[in-house]
């Protein structure tokens, strides 16, 4: 399965996506999603100050507003 970086806030979603089989990490820096194939970040601090670096290949999926089922849904179909 993917390797996939959560906020620690998402406690929620990371477990939901550990249960599917994904290898799930933290997103504390940058750094952590180096070697990820999709990140998941919770929206509060998304683009602060308009700086937005590319540390992924893969997709960030913003998961404000959508319920756990929701985002693990948006993971499947972005990494097929």
């Amino acid at each position: 399965m993917a390797r996939i970086g959560v906020e620690p806030a998402l406690s929620n979603i990371k477990s939901a996506l550990t249960e599917m089989g994904h290898d799930v990490v933290d997103l504390r820096s940058e750094n952590d999603a180096h070697h990820c194939d999709c990140c998941i970040i919770s929206g509060i601090d998304k683009d602060m100050m308009g700086i937005a670096d590319i540390v992924i290949e893969g997709p960030v999926i913003n998961a404000d507003g959508a319920t756990t089922d929701e985002v693990c849904q948006m993971v499947s179909e972005r990494l097929s």
